[in-house]
């Protein structure tokens, strides 16, 4: 039985669709059902579909008490809503549903695990979380006759293990998509008497789940120490229902802001990666910026002693609005990664009422390259290609605008290099969402090797963040640049994924301009392509 909190949740959602069918979105971008988007949660490939839940407050554009919204697609381009899976409807979770991850169970059922938040106010009146891993499993299976989870009995038993697939992380099982579940009695599952001595037990959110090849199932959770330091911690489990304490997996050691969240922890082309959301960062260089940012940690993993051994970091994105990062394994074997598309610093800016608030970044397909995290625009995107427009050597110098070359759902691809080899142009700059009073720009200097987003000119009337600048690889003046425009956001991927700036924008649609600047003499080849609307 569903709750009738989340009755009242899904009745609200139907009224909104009829209500809001109408108003102005991303294209190919998640975006919230309606009010309150952040944090991607149980992204996982499960029942022949793609799933995406997220922190959700569908009552108001702002954050509030946190549900599970629910979306399903068959290529993370082309969404559809399903009702929402959880709210705060327990007393372990009545302050709110906070993020976590999916797992698929030997029995064919969905297993959710979430951060359950319940506040209590303290003898001197300020108000503290107690925050506790939970669980919720689906109701229904393609194998006739599974029951809900809901007491010891449904838990899968050792013997149900033998036929899992060895990744149940990318395993398929059937057609159609779960919209229930349901809680289990023996929540929660992880609380503060599990953690280690020294972990802050008000701080300790954000599971995210996998299965190992022997059946074990591990999850890492974000936390800090007692001093105000991150850390993340490595649970294991025989069933997924019931958890101990492995190790520290990693620490912060005082080099990335305090406390860490939304951890995910994987291999990749040989190596393990570790990615981390922390709060409030001071700047390094051009590498981390001030505030809630993203980290990387590539290092080798012992299995047997669970002992993760750091070699290199990096930032994930370097723009304005990228934060909360979760991946899945597809069936094909790629490595998938999709982010909240907003920044906490930013995200009470309003430049339009509109009815929802939020989106996703494009899914990016990750690799490994010279010890460092490449992000490509996710393949499908191709498939919304139309209406090329193609110009090779072109030479300028000042301002330069090109036929054909414009809009608002733009695939464009500049490859940049000096026009005189005897001469470094100074500056290069692409502007875009364009009109005579608008437009955001993305620069490259040579000489400094300096890509920076600009978006002061995008009509915000509020000092918000409006640049961000990054160090890249620089060749002499040449660089590539990818740019993927959706109607109120921007992916710069710079020589082929080795740095991305990501940034919203809430620029009138009719700001449909693109132009290039140069400072001394460029030379360029251009491909654009027009992108489909996923929404009609």
């Amino acid at each position: 039985m569903i709750s009738q909190s989340l009755r009242d949740v899904r009745s609200y959602e139907e009224e909104m669709d009829r209500r809001i069918a109408d108003a102005p979105r991303p294209a190919f971008h998640l975006s919230a059902r309606t009010g309150w988007m952040n944090d991607p949660n149980g992204f996982s490939y499960y029942n022949g579909e793609y799933h995406l839940f997220y922190q959700y407050y569908p009552f108001r554009t702002e954050w509030g008490p946190m549900h599970w919204a629910h979306a399903v697609s068959k290529d993370l381009l082309h969404w559809r809503h399903l009702p929402a899976a959880l709210a705060p409807d327990m007393d372990y979770d009545r302050d709110g549903c906070f993020s976590g991850s999916a797992v698929t169970l030997p029995d064919g059922r969905q297993l959710l695990m979430y951060t359950g938040v319940d506040r209590r106010t303290l003898p001197d009146g300020s108000a503290q979380d107690i925050q506790t891993q939970c669980i919720a499993v689906s109701c229904g299976t393609p194998a006739a006759g599974a029951a809900c989870a809901g007491s010891e009995r449904d838990t899968p038993a050792a013997g149900q293990e033998a036929g899992a697939p060895s990744s149940s992380e990318s395993a398929g099982i059937g057609a159609g998509a779960v919209t229930d579940y349901e809680k289990y009695e023996g929540n929660p599952v992880l609380s503060g008497r599990d953690l280690p001595p020294g972990a802050n037990r008000n701080d300790f959110r954000d599971p995210k789940l996998w299965r190992a090849d022997d059946g074990t199932y591990y999850c890492v959770a974000g936390n800090r120490t007692e001093d105000r330091d991150g850390q993340i911690l490595l649970f294991s489990s025989p069933d997924a229902f019931h958890w101990t304490f492995v190790t520290v997996l990693a620490k912060n050691n005082g080099r990335f802001g305090r406390m860490w969240e939304c951890p995910d922890f994987f291999p990749l082309d040989g190596k393990q990666v570790l990615l981390i959301s922390p709060q409030d960062m001071l700047p390094k260089d051009f590498e981390y910026h001030n505030g809630n940012g993203t980290v990387c940690i590539i290092g080798s993993y012992d299995k047997e002693t669970h002992t993760f051994t750091e070699e290199a970091n990096q930032a994930i994105d370097y723009g304005i609005d990228f934060y909360a990062t979760q991946t899945l394994l597809t069936p094909d074997g790629r490595r998938i990664l999709i982010a909240w598309m907003q920044n906490w610093d930013t995200c009470n800016f309003r430049s339009i009422d509109w009815p929802w608030f939020g989106q996703m970044c494009l899914p990016r397909e990750l690799s490994l390259r010279d010890g460092r995290l490449i992000q490509q625009p996710l393949r499908e995107l191709l498939a919304l290609r139309k209406d090329e427009v193609r110009y090779e050597n072109v030479t300028f110098t000042d301002l330069l605008r090109l036929d054909g070359i414009e809009g608002r759902r733009v695939d464009l691809t500049l490859s940049l290099r000096p026009g005189n080899e005897k001469e470094l142009y100074r500056k290069f700059a692409l502007r875009f969402a364009q009109d005579d009073t608008w437009q955001t720009s993305i620069s490259f200097r040579p000489y400094e090797s300096i890509v920076k987003i600009d978006r002061k000119f995008s009509g915000s009337r509020r000092a918000i963040i409006h640049q961000r600048r990054c160090r890249v690889r620089n060749r002499g003046g040449r660089i590539d640049l990818r740019v993927i425009l959706d109607h109120f956001s921007v992916e710069i991927f710079v020589n082929d994924g080795e740095h991305v700036l990501t940034a919203t924008l809430y620029t009138d649609l009719s700001a449909r301009g693109i132009s290039f600047f140069a400072d001394g003499e460029v030379t360029m080849d251009v491909v654009k392509f027009a992108l489909q609307d996923m929404r009609q």
